[in-house]
């Protein structure tokens, strides 16, 4: 394995596990909102959830597939939160974290391509696509905290 797909390897792990970090927290942080207006937060923490175990699939499928490495089974840190505003905040702030290391992992995909002669294209595309759904989230988040 070259050095360059070792370290994108390296990399999309962790993405991996900041993924499965995210999927739990966003589950979990739908059981805890409650109230008045609880009803559009929580189905849309469910379905960010749900992009985020497809963000997971996509990560697996490159790890393993175009870098010829063992997808991680471990989680990123995750964070709580009971009140909704304090929710939706831990969470703006945990996809605006991924956004920017994804667009690390981006950046050394596009400064690499040439190394990377059979994978570029669909490392690029994919990685790219979720860094838009993650900008997406973050957009979401914001609407709902009014910031």
């Amino acid at each position: 394995m070259s050095n360059i797909k070792k370290e994108l390897g390296e990399m999309l792990n962790h993405a991996l596990e900041l993924e499965h970090a995210a999927r739990i927290q966003y589950l979990a942080h739908a059981e805890a909102v409650s109230g008045l207006g609880a009803e559009p937060v929580i189905e849309r923490l469910k379905e960010i959830a749900a992009d985020e175990q497809k963000h997971e699939e996509i990560f697996r499928a490159l790890i393993a597939g175009y870098l010829g490495a063992e997808p991680s089974m471990n989680l990123a840190e995750t964070h709580k939160a009971k009140e909704t505003k304090q929710i939706l905040e831990v969470n703006l702030k945990g996809e605006k974290d991924a956004i920017d290391y994804y667009k690390q992992i981006y950046r050394k995909v596009v400064d690499n391509k040439k190394d990377l002669p059979y994978e570029f294209e669909t490392l690029e595309h994919q990685i790219r696509h979720v860094i838009i759904d993650e900008q997406e989230h973050a957009v979401e988040l914001s609407l709902l905290l009014g910031v």
